[in-house]
């Protein structure tokens, strides 16, 4: 049971809902998203959505009578009405794949136990995501790429690895993209793995940054990218109509806020 749990956790996104028929093509723009289900309501929504795949934030509860327990959470909020283990509990009983993503080194060997309690009911993708890396116009602080590689992988060695590079946007300003260097350092860690590896990257920058994220796809087919929008990003669905042209369809998934998620959908053809 769960070997087969595991399996599933390494099969790409794509393959897996292609296969129980919950996509018609094997296109990652099929792929329905829910995003920050990091509270009761919200979990509870996205459980009985239509989605694929449900994103959630993950942190220590900050002593606030939990024993820092994992809960969800997207900071600078420090606590949450809602545990990792209750949010688990709750998304083990769909049919909708999860990525749990992590700010903080310290949130991820506690959560990974209490995902390894439930593993054999999540046959279908789970992604651990972080930002390893300092990406372009990026403040936050990253996620030590080797202490959480090693905490994952001897965890769940086949899991898909979500590993992105903290960015920042500002508007009215011209915006740097992904460089070489930054996607090389990328590459380096990920050549001495093995599992599936999702590389999320910014909407508003990945038009000037197309040339370095193609190479960085050609390293391997384990890659795929996911495309995400913070709240305040000013950019086109020409520029996502542009990704869709320079990558293999069934290597990008979009992970976008409205009103583009519905434009782009409609612009492609694909029905909400």
């Amino acid at each position: 049971m769960a070997d087969e749990a595991q399996g599933a956790w390494s099969e790409a996104a794509v393959d897996h809902f292609l296969r129980r028929r919950r996509i018609a093509a094997r296109d990652g723009a099929a792929i329905r998203w829910f995003h920050a289900a990091n509270s009761k309501a919200r979990a509870g929504e996205a459980a009985r959505s239509d989605v694929h795949m449900i994103e959630a934030d993950v942190l220590l509860r900050d002593g606030l009578g939990g024993n820092g327990d994992p809960i969800m959470a997207h900071p600078p909020e420090t606590d949450s009405d809602i545990t990792l283990q209750e949010w688990l509990k709750e998304i083990a009983s769909t049919n909708k794949g999860i990525k749990l993503d992590f700010k903080s080194l310290e949130a991820v060997r506690p959560s990974l136990e209490l995902l390894d309690g439930v593993k054999q009911h999540l046959r279908r993708p789970v992604w651990i995501n972080a930002d390893i890396l300092p990406g372009p116009n990026g403040k936050s602080a990253v996620v030590d790429a080797e202490g959480f590689l090693d905490t994952v992988t001897s965890f769940f060695p086949d899991v898909t690895l979500s590993l992105g590079w903290t960015t920042g946007w500002h508007p009215g300003k011209h915006n740097e993209g992904y460089d070489l260097v930054m996607v090389k350092e990328m590459a380096q860690i990920c050549s001495a793995l093995s599992q599936p590896v999702t590389f999320p990257v910014r909407a508003a920058l990945v038009r000037q940054s197309i040339s370095e994220l193609c190479w960085l796809m050609q390293q391997s087919d384990r890659y795929s990218l996911t495309v995400w929008t913070g709240k305040e990003d000013v950019y086109a669905v020409e520029d996502l109509l542009y990704i869709r042209e320079n990558f293999d369809k069934s290597r990008v998934y979009y992970d976008i806020l409205e009103p583009q998620n519905s434009e782009f959908k409609k612009a492609i053809g694909i029905e909400q």
